[in-house]
């Protein structure tokens, strides 16, 4: 489950890996658009033309609640699912069917759903593991010793009608939240990560798609040293909440690996973006900022994106943010 806090640890650095990263941010700027989103403040005229979700929960429960939840919406038809996987145990890395078959069971209902689920990479996902264990379970995962748990995984996915997922692995890998982090060794997550995708392609009738997403800005490592190549990633995703407190939408767009960053990323690398989490934050009750979202949606065409619903980021079951309420159900 996507924690409450995303902490913006900075770690040292290797002083040629900072001025390589910096040299392609400018680069990237270089090319011009996008910019800041320039919204102006303007009002949502109606819902965005993106594939949508809303993630409402990591137990089974999350999909039963997705009906009143579009009732709330005004009878609008959310078209992505998403869930998580716990990072607790490898038995639970490697799925079960009681998450994956109400998933599949609401695919099924409507032709064009998309299921996105988040995968760790490492389990004791939210441990606060050190550095140097982190660094010994990524090297033992790109040498192999996961791979059992990373097919079962896909064979399950397979079994229950759910082989063409878009598998988000190892998420927001540029912060500190997980012990799937990339800081404490780039190069042998990036091994890993493309260990992993090489086991999960294997399984026989899959067709999943694969999400590096990272976090929003700099955070612990610059997500680009992270990136394992274009061969092994179908979209790249960034998760992107209302924070720090005082910085608005278009300091957002236009900070360090921020939205434009991102934006400008998958484009030289030939990849659709997609925004799997996205919510309000340090800010509060926000409507301007999530304005500036949908409007960026608009602009830049996601493959799809999932709003988090739950306090503080919420808007549906958290009672908290009613005008930004008013702006995510014209939205969505």
């Amino acid at each position: 489950m996507p924690p409450l806090l995303r902490p913006r640890a900075a770690s040292a650095l290797v002083l040629l890996a900072a001025v390589v990263v910096a040299l392609t941010v400018l680069v990237l700027r270089d090319r011009g658009e996008p910019g800041p989103s320039g919204t102006g403040g303007r009002a949502v005229s109606g819902p965005v033309d993106v594939p949508s979700g809303v993630f409402t929960g990591s137990d089974e429960k999350g999909v039963g609640r997705l009906a009143d939840l579009q009732r709330w919406l005004g009878g609008a038809s959310l078209t992505v699912g998403h869930t998580y996987l716990p990072g607790d145990r490898w038995s639970n890395i490697e799925g079960h069917a009681e998450l994956f078959e109400p998933w599949a069971r609401w695919k099924e209902e409507r032709p064009g759903r998309l299921f996105v689920l988040n995968v760790p990479l490492l389990d004791r996902s939210e441990e606060s593991l050190p550095d140097e264990e982190v660094r010994a379970g990524l090297g033992r995962g790109a040498a192999g010793e996961f791979d059992r748990h990373f097919r079962v995984l896909g064979e399950r996915l397979v079994a229950h009608r759910l082989g063409d997922a878009i598998l988000v692995l190892g998420w927001e890998m540029n912060g500190t939240t997980y012990s799937h982090r990339c800081g404490p060794d780039p190069e042998t997550w990036q091994r890993y990560w493309r260990r992993v995708v090489g086991v999960l392609r294997a399984v026989p009738g899959q067709r999943f798609r694969f999400d590096f997403t990272v976090s929003r800005g700099r955070d612990a490592v610059e997500w680009p040293r992270c990136y394992p190549g274009d061969g092994y990633v179908d979209i790249i995703g960034m998760d992107a909440y209302d924070q720090p407190a005082g910085l608005g939408f278009d300091g957002q767009v236009t900070e360090e690996l921020g939205l434009a960053d991102h934006v400008r990323f998958a484009a030289a690398h030939g990849k659709p973006v997609s925004y799997p989490e996205w919510g309000l934050f340090r800010n509060g009750d926000n409507p301007e900022y999530v304005r500036g979202m949908f409007d960026w949606f608009a602009r830049h065409r996601p493959a799809y994106q999932t709003f988090t619903d739950y306090c503080p980021h919420g808007v549906w079951q958290c009672p908290d943010n009613p005008e930004s309420a008013e702006v995510v159900r014209a939205g969505l």
